[in-house]
């Protein structure tokens, strides 16, 4: 049974070479046929979120060059320029389905820093929440040797971390991984199954990619190992299988599955409660732990009596009983400053309190584990 067949939140990565039709310019036969796919899969309830190679790619063909430059001010240049053809197609496309896009343009930093991973990730989920799919590319036109992701695998694997999604498909010119290359040695093995972070599929693995992409196959296994640090399984599939994503969504054995040894809710509470090192705390009420204990609701400012140490936005805190003891910990939605002045109120007030109206929780249930 494929991964997708129980998934609801999926992110879909496509290559550069599939985009462009081989470094070609920007394969409207492709991304028709792909938004068809993200459109039914859609009408099914499920969430779609799309990262796609290829901005290079296109700018390269309406530059006329030939061969992808080294200059990183040229390959900017050339982003640039091919992301007003990528982000054009793909809104065509989609649209012409029935489906609202918005283009979404990250760099490392966005992910790294913890308040800009917050707002990414409010972006996002509230494009989801609104039915409108995200395509989503790294933003080459500023990015620099050191904060480059390096490739679009990596992205995804990043953005799949970032939605919390159930499972990541990376879409290549490839039918999958093998024990070798294939186009070098006819007796490499199809694997169909394997558990992603396995060492053996990073010895297996190599290449530098095409010279339109940047990516091998050993980004994609990397990728996978990095997705399945928050639960989400990864299959690596070719991009041109007639039909490929309502087959794997059917439950149809298509491509590579590298499975996830951690499910998506134990994998994410490990890294909340293991991995990141608390900023601060809040004290709440009586009623604001029978809320977080017995209904499993988000934390609000209403129910924080006292606001402990200096923590900015996107910090991790801990939430402490009336007697002192940690009931959770979570994603600080505000800083200790902040906390300390929507204190005991209501988020009727925050706009007044603070000048700006956001989020209604300190600590939304989904960035939130209870000890």
């Amino acid at each position: 049974m494929s991964l997708l067949s129980s998934a609801r939140r999926i992110v879909v990565k496509v290559g550069s070479s599939l985009v462009t039709n081989e470094g070609r310019g920007v394969d409207a036969e492709a991304i028709a046929n792909w938004s068809r796919q993200l459109a039914a899969l859609a009408g099914e309830g499920r969430e779609l979120v799309m990262v796609s190679s290829g901005a290079i790619a296109e700018g390269m063909k309406r530059l006329g060059w030939s061969t992808r430059p080294k200059e990183l001010h040229e390959l900017q240049a050339a982003a640039a320029v091919g992301q007003m053809g990528l982000a054009q197609m793909y809104e065509s496309q989609l649209s012409a389905h029935g489906m609202r896009s918005a283009q979404v343009l990250l760099t490392h930093a966005d992910l790294a820093d913890r308040e800009r991973y917050l707002n990414a990730r409010s972006t996002l989920l509230t494009l989801l929440a609104h039915r409108v799919l995200p395509v989503i590319n790294e933003n080459d036109t500023v990015v620099n040797d050191e904060i480059k992701f390096g490739d679009n695998d990596t992205l995804g694997a990043l953005v799949a971390n970032l939605v919390e999604a159930d499972a990541l498909v990376i879409l290549t010119d490839q039918r999958g991984l093998y024990s070798a290359d294939p186009r070098k040695d006819p007796s490499a093995r199809f694997i169909d199954n394997a558990q992603a972070g396995d060492p053996e599929l990073e010895q297996m693995a190599g290449g530098a990619g095409s010279s339109i992409g940047r990516g091998g196959m050993i980004t994609k296994i990397l990728a996978a190992k990095r997705a399945a640090g928050s639960g989400a399984g990864t299959v690596i599939a070719w991009g041109r299988e007639p039909d490929v994503l309502l087959r794997l969504a059917r439950g149809e054995a298509i491509g590579t599955a590298l499975h996830a040894a951690t499910a998506k809710l134990q994998a994410r509470k490990q890294w909340m409660v293991d991995h990141l090192q608390m900023r601060g705390a809040v004290k709440v009420d009586a009623g604001a732990v029978g809320k977080l204990r017995a209904e499993g609701k988000s934390l609000l400012p209403i129910g924080v009596t006292e606001v402990q140490g200096d923590f900015h936005r996107g910090d991790v805190i801990a939430v402490l009983a009336p007697d002192g003891t940690e009931l959770a910990r979570g994603l600080a939605n505000y800083s200790s400053v902040e906390s300390r002045l929507i204190a005991r109120k209501p988020s009727s007030e925050f706009e007044a309190v603070l000048g700006y109206a956001a989020e209604p929780e300190l600590i939304h249930r989904d960035n939130l584990v209870l000890r």
